[in-house]
C-alpha cells in the first residue's frame, strides 16, 4: 500500500505531465488517486525510484578507534525515525558513540546484532525514507473460519442424502442382565485383608507426601550463584591504563596534612553570593585546582613527561579531573587551567561532570591533560595512594575532612583536617621536588590569600 507521501507526488507529476499532453485537460488535486495514478504511470513515475531505501553505515569515531562494540539498538525493525534520532549506540574504549538516523524513516532492516564488534565504515541498519511517525497499513482482517459443524444444513441437499445427526441408541442389555434385574452379578466382593493393604499403602504415601513438602520448606544454607558479565570496553582500557601505569612509572607517594578552617570559612562566607550571581555552586575543587597550578609553576618537573629519551616540560596546565561514572572512572580536562580563577574553573568542572554522567564526553574533552586531580573523599576515603595518569608525572588525591586535635601556637585545638597525597614519577621528580610542591599546595590552601599575592 502506497503511503500519502508517495500519493502526493503521484498527483503532481501527473498534473505536470498533463499540461504537456495535447488535447489533454490537467486533472485537478482533488479528483483523487484514481486520475492523478494514470498520469503518474505515463510519466513513468515508480515509488522506488522516488523513496530508495538507504544503507547507514559505523560512522567514523576518531583516528585511534577503528571498532566498538554495538551495545544497544534503540529502534527496532518496522519502528519509525526523525532526523538525527539515535538509533544505535556503539561502545569503544574511550566514549560511546550514538548512531543517527541521517533522515525521517522506518527501519526495515538491521544488520548487526547486539554486542557484536562493528568497525568503521561496515553497513549497520538500512533505513526506509518516509515521514516520521506514518504508520504502517493496517493488516486486512482475518475471515472468521467456520467449522462444517457448525455451518447450517444446505437447503438444497436432497433428503435421502441428509445424515441424522441424533446420538446412537444405547446398547441393549444382555440376556444376563435380565435375568438379574438390569444389575451385573461378576462384580467381585473385597476382602477385609485387601482393604487394610490399600489403606496402609495410602498412609505411607501421605507420610512420604509430607517428608518432601517439609524437605522443599527447608531453607538452605545460603544462596552460592554467581553471575558472569563480560567486560565493557571501557573497563578493559582502564585497567590496561592502569597496570601500565605500574609497570612503567616509578610510583612513590607522600602524605601531608591541610588544616581547612580558612578555607572552609570563605566557602562558607561567599557561596551564597556566587551561587546567586554565577549560578555555579562554589566548593573545594577551584581552590586544590588554582593551589595546583600555582604550584606546577614553581615546580615545572611536576607538570612533565616523559617522551623517549626527552622530557617534555609545558608552560600551560591542562588539568584532569577524575569523575566516577557508572561504566568508570574517566578524566576529562580543563584547558589553561592556569589562566582562570576560581568561578571560571567551578563553571568548567561541573560542565565536564554533567557530560561524563550523561555519557556525553567526547574524545576532545579527554585527550591530552598535564596534572590530575582525583577527589575520594566525596566517597569518605580517609586515606589513598592515586595511581599516576601516564604519561603524566604526579595526582594529587584529595580525601574526606576529618576533625582532629592539633597543636596551634602551643594550645591543643581541633581543626578540620584533610589528609592529601601525591603519587608522583620518581623519573622525573626527586622526593625533595614531590615535597616541596605538596607543601606548597598545602600552604596556599592553608591561607587563600596568598594565592591572590602570588597570581
Amino acid at each position: 500500500m502506497l503511503s500519502k507521501r508517495i500519493i502526493a507526488v503521484a498527483r503532481g507529476r501527473g498534473l505536470l505531465h498533463a499540461k504537456h499532453v495535447q488535447g489533454a485537460v490537467a486533472p485537478t488535486l482533488a479528483r483523487g488517486w484514481d486520475v492523478a495514478s494514470v498520469y503518474a504511470r505515463q510519466a513513468k513515475f515508480h515509488s522506488s525510484s522516488l523513496l530508495k531505501a538507504e544503507t547507514v553505515k559505523v560512522p567514523q569515531m576518531a583516528e585511534s578507534i577503528t571498532e566498538g562494540t554495538l551495545k544497544t539498538w534503540s529502534k527496532q525493525v518496522g519502528d519509525t525515525v526523525a532526523v538525527d534520532e539515535e538509533v544505535a549506540t556503539i561502545e569503544t574504549d574511550k566514549i560511546d558513540v550514538s548512531v543517527n538516523a541521517p533522515q525521517s524513516g522506518k527501519i526495515v532492516k538491521l544488520l548487526a546484532e547486539e554486542e557484536d564488534t562493528v568497525t568503521v565504515g561496515q553497513d549497520l541498519f538500512i533505513i526506509e525514507p518516509g515521514e516520521a511517525g506514518e504508520s504502517a497499513a493496517p493488516p486486512p482482517p482475518k475471515e472468521e473460519q467456520t467449522t462444517d459443524a457448525s455451518k447450517p444444513k444446505d437447503a438444497t441437499e436432497p433428503a435421502d442424502q441428509q445424515v441424522d445427526k441424533a446420538p446412537p441408541a444405547p446398547p441393549a442389555p444382555s440376556q444376563s442382565d435380565k435375568q438379574s434385574g438390569g444389575v451385573s452379578q461378576d462384580k467381585p466382593k473385597e476382602s477385609k485383608k485387601e482393604a487394610k493393604e490399600e489403606s496402609s499403602k495410602k498412609e505411607k504415601k501421605s507420610d512420604k507426601e509430607k517428608e518432601s513438602k517439609s524437605a522443599a520448606e527447608r531453607p538452605t544454607a545460603g544462596n552460592r550463584g554467581e553471575t558472569r558479565v563480560k567486560m565493557s570496553r571501557m573497563r578493559l582500557r582502564i585497567s590496561e591504563r592502569l597496570k601500565e601505569s605500574q609497570n612503567a612509572a616509578a610510583s612513590l607517594t607522600t602524605f601531608n596534612e591541610i588544616d581547612m578552617s580558612s578555607l572552609m570559612e570563605m566557602r562558607k562566607k561567599y557561596k551564597d553570593a556566587v551561587l546567586k550571581e554565577h549560578d555555579v555552586k562554589f566548593g573545594f575543587m577551584s581552590a586544590f585546582a588554582k593551589a595546583c597550578t600555582l604550584a606546577l609553576k614553581e615546580i615545572p618537573a611536576a607538570n612533565a613527561s616523559i617522551e623517549g629519551d626527552e622530557i617534555v616540560y609545558r608552560d600551560y596546565v591542562d588539568l584532569s579531573v577524575a569523575v566516577a561514572t557508572p561504566k568508570g572512572l574517566v578524566t576529562p580536562v580543563v584547558r589553561n587551567a592556569e589562566s582562570m580563577g576560581f568561578i571560571d574553573i567551578e563553571k568548567e568542572i561541573a560542565a565536564l561532570g554533567k557530560k561524563a554522567r550523561d555519557g556525553k564526553l567526547t574524545l576532545e574533552d579527554m585527550a591530552g591533560g598535564t596534572f590530575t586531580i582525583s577527589n575520594g573523599g566525596v566517597f569518605g576515603s580517609l586515606y589513598g595512594t592515586p595511581i599516576i595518569n601516564l604519561p603524566q608525572a604526579a595526582v594529587l588525591g584529595m580525601h574526606a575532612i576529618k576533625e582532629k586535635p592539633v597543636v596551634v601556637n602551643g594550645q591543643i585545638v581541633i581543626r578540620p583536617i584533610m589528609v592529601v597525597a601525591l603519587t608522583y614519577d620518581h623519573r622525573l621528580l626527586d622526593g625533595r621536588e614531590a615535597v616541596t610542591f605538596l607543601v606548597k599546595v598545602r600552604d596556599y590552601l592553608e591561607d587563600p590569600r596568598k594565592m591572590l599575592l602570588a597570581a
